[in-house]
C-alpha cells in the first residue's frame, strides 16, 4: 500500500514536515524527506549515511523522543542554485538547527546535509 505524503515545494516546508511526522511517529515518511545519499549527523557524535540508515535511526530516535514536537522559527534561507541552507531556532535552546538541501528535477525539496543539535 502506498501511503502518498506531502513534498516539500520550498525548502522551508522540510522543518514542518519534519515535525509533522515526528508527532505521527512516522519514521517512513520522516525518512523521505531525505535524498538517497544523504547525511545526518546523528546520534550525537556520529555521522549516518543513507535514506535507510537515517530511517533506522529516527525510528529509534522516536522511540525516545519528548512529544509533541514544536515548530520551530525558521531563520533566512540562504540558497545557491538548487542548493538551499535552513535552518531554525531550536524551541529547547540547543545551538541550532542546520540543513542543506537539494532541489529535485520536479521542483520539490530534499534534505541532503542535517546537522541538529541536540541537547546532550
Amino acid at each position: 500500500m502506498t501511503n502518498e505524503r506531502e513534498r516539500a515545494a520550498q525548502p522551508e516546508d522540510l522543518a514542518r514536515l519534519f515535525v509533522e511526522r515526528c508527532n505521527a511517529n512516522d519514521a517512513e515518511g520522516l525518512a523521505q524527506l531525505y535524498a538517497p545519499d544523504a547525511v545526518i549527523a546523528y546520534p550525537p557524535g556520529s555521522t549516518t549515511v543513507g535514506r535507510e540508515a537515517i530511517r533506522a535511526v529516527l525510528e529509534r530516535m522516536l522511540e525516545h523522543a519528548p512529544a509533541p514536537f514544536a515548530i520551530e522559527e525558521p531563520l533566512p534561507t540562504v540558497y545557491y542554485g538548487d542548493l538551499a541552507l535552513t535552518s531554525t531556532r531550536p524551541a529547547d535552546n540547543t545551538g541550532g538547527r542546520v540543513q542543506v538541501a537539494r532541489r529535485q528535477p520536479d521542483g520539490t525539496w530534499l534534505r541532503i546535509i542535517d546537522r541538529p543539535e541536540v541537547r546532550s
